[in-house]
Parts: C-alpha cells; sequence; structure tokens
C-alpha cells in the first residue's frame, strides 16, 4: 500500500502532504492549522505586498502535463487586488518562455511573491481568467504565508523596460551543458513547481522557494540533481504533491546576468537513507531527473546583488556536499 492510500483526506490538505505530516508526526496539528492559515481569498496585508513586487514566481503546466516554473518582471504594481477574491497579473505572453504554454484561460496556476530584499513572500495558487494578452486575472483557490528561512538577501535594480523581451537565443537542451552546470552549482537559491489532480477534478499547483549555501544542490555524473530538504513549515506542499504525482519544474536564476534555466522533469522522495544525515541539516531528499532543458541568457530585465551581510543565517547552518569552499566566484562563501 503507498503512502498516500494509508492516509484519509482530512482539513485543508491533500492526501500528499497528509501522508508526510502524518509520517513526522504533526497530522493532527496541522489538521488544526490548516482551515486557519489555507485561505480562499487575500487578506489585506497580503494585497498590499503584491503591488511593491518587481517580479512574480509563476508555476504552470503545460499541454503535455509537464510543470514548469519560471520568473517574470514588471514594474512595480503590475499585481493588484482589485477584491479579496482576485490577484490581477500584467504580464505579456512570452512565446520563449515554456511556462507560458500553460498560462491559458481556465488553466490551474501557482504564484510565489517574493521580496529578496526583505525576505518576505506569500503564495498562492488558483485559476486564471485570460481575456487578453496583455495579462490575466488569477481566482484564489489558496493564499498563504511563509516564513523567511533560507532567503539570501538581494537587491535588485531594472536594466532595462521589462517591457522589452530578450532578444537573445533561446536554448533547448536534451542534457545539462556546461553553462547549465554551472548555474545550478553556484546557485543558494531556486524555484520549484509541482502539481496535483484532485478527486473532483480540478487541478492545484504549488510553486515554491528553495535556499541553502552556494552549491546545495548536486549534479549527479547522470545528470540527476540531489536536494536536501530542510526543517521548515511542515505544509508539505510541494513534497506532498510528490507523493501523488512525481512531476516537477525547476527555474535557476542568475541573478547577476538575468539568465533563467528552467528544467521539468520527475523528482523521487528520499525519506529513508543514510546519505540524509551525510547532509547537515537535511530531513530528507530528493531526486530530480529532468526530461526538458531550457537555458535563456538576458531572460530576465532585473539583476540583483547580493548584501554583504546577505546570508540567511538558516542557510548557514545547513552543510554542504563535500567540505571545500564554495567557488562560485563571486564572494558568496558562506563561513
Amino acid at each position: 500500500m503507498s503512502i498516500a492510500a494509508e492516509t484519509n483526506r482530512v482539513s485543508a490538505w491533500h492526501d500528499g502532504e497528509i501522508a508526510l505530516q502524518t509520517k513526522v508526526g504533526v497530522a493532527t496539528r496541522m489538521a488544526e492549522i490548516g482551515p486557519r492559515v489555507l485561505r480562499d481569498h487575500l487578506i489585506e496585508q497580503h494585497r498590499d505586498f503584491y503591488p511593491q513586487l518587481p517580479f512574480i514566481v509563476l508555476g504552470s503546466v503545460d499541454a503535455d502535463g509537464d510543470a514548469w516554473a519560471t520568473l517574470r518582471a514588471n514594474r512595480p504594481g503590475f499585481l493588484h487586488s482589485p477584491d479579496i477574491h482576485t490577484l490581477s497579473v500584467e504580464l505579456g505572453r512570452d512565446p520563449a518562455d515554456p511556462a507560458d504554454a500553460g498560462m491559458e484561460d481556465g488553466k490551474a496556476i501557482a504564484l510565489l511573491g517574493i521580496e529578496l530584499h526583505t525576505r518576505r513572500r506569500n503564495r498562492l495558487n488558483g485559476t486564471i481568467r485570460r481575456q487578453a494578452s496583455e495579462g490575466f486575472d488569477v481566482d484564489v483557490g489558496q493564499s498563504f504565508g511563509n516564513c523567511p528561512k533560507y532567503i539570501q538577501l538581494r537587491d535588485f535594480e531594472f536594466i532595462r523596460d521589462p517591457a522589452e523581451l530578450a532578444d537573445g537565443p533561446t536554448f533547448r537542451l536534451a542534457v545539462l551543458d556546461g553553462r547549465a552546470k554551472a548555474i545550478i552549482a553556484g546557485a543558494d537559491t531556486f524555484f520549484v513547481a509541482s502539481y496535483v489532480d484532485r478527486e473532483d477534478g480540478g487541478r492545484q499547483v504549488d510553486v515554491s522557494h528553495r535556499g541553502g549555501r552556494a552549491g546545495f544542490v548536486r549534479i549527479g555524473d547522470d545528470g540527476v540533481l540531489t536536494i536536501p530538504d530542510f526543517a521548515g513549515n511542515l505544509f508539505f506542499n510541494t513534497l506532498g504533491n510528490f507523493v501523488l504525482n512525481p512531476k516537477a519544474g525547476l527555474v535557476f536564476a542568475d541573478f547577476d546576468s538575468g539568465e533563467l534555466l528552467q528544467l521539468t522533469g520527475d523528482a523521487k522522495l528520499i525519506l529513508d537513507s543514510p546519505e540524509i544525515a551525510s547532509f547537515d541539516g537535511a530531513e530528507r531528499l530528493w531526486r530530480f531527473t529532468p526530461r526538458k532543458i531550457v537555458r535563456r541568457p538576458g531572460a530576465l530585465p532585473l539583476r540583483w546583488k547580493f548584501r554583504e551581510d546577505g546570508w540567511s543565517p538558516h542557510s548557514l547552518m545547513t552543510g554542504r556536499w563535500n567540505d571545500a569552499d564554495d567557488k562560485t566566484g563571486d564572494g558568496r562563501k558562506g563561513p
């Protein structure tokens, strides 16, 4: 019997989330917390937060059922909430972005609003209502806040008009090339999209942040990525989705050049293994096998500067895959 089949649906969580909450002994507590924190509307604090943002993280699902994560930018104010059940998104179509194919009218979508300069972040998922190519509304399904753990502090600036799409090449790869490996090896941050199809016929997409010391994502000789999972809010939105549907979309941003590396593929949870103990702070691991890879130099009109005191103290409490200093070439070595 699968881990999900051993649990019953309760509270606001789906079976995959409940399965992992049960495994770590917090299912009863989370059943009480869920209805309070997972709202079907935007609270005033969140309605004020989204218009401040210069970019948004999006998660979508294409016609093949592949999950994609992306970052899209515009001047602050491009996100706004006309009412508590709606978030309006002023972003034009971008045919170079593989996540754009899943942003049609009626499709499920996930959004993560995150301020890298303050560590604030809020998430929501819902359904797209699109009437024009210049943007769309999201009917809120779930809206909730997240803690600031593992977010490195960065300050942003625009280097071009965000309405101008990147005019650089788009590389569609069968395997990770040297540049893609370098982006992953130097990353202290990435974002992951996942989803489940509900029993009522609806689809629920999630996109979330992952952070750690530079190089916390290990690249295997076979191109498979291994990611440590650290202590969090115990919601298990991403990993719970993997229990029911092991598909994932990852996006890595080169904050210095604006390049995006987007991958879609298959995830595998590792809940019990001696390898977990080899990485300080890891409570479990997951592996990601990419099936499609898209690398887009200069995709973002934003650049970020890492603050001198920018390391998250939670990130610095975690380990590395080896004991060597991080060699990222940009001065971001953790103590």
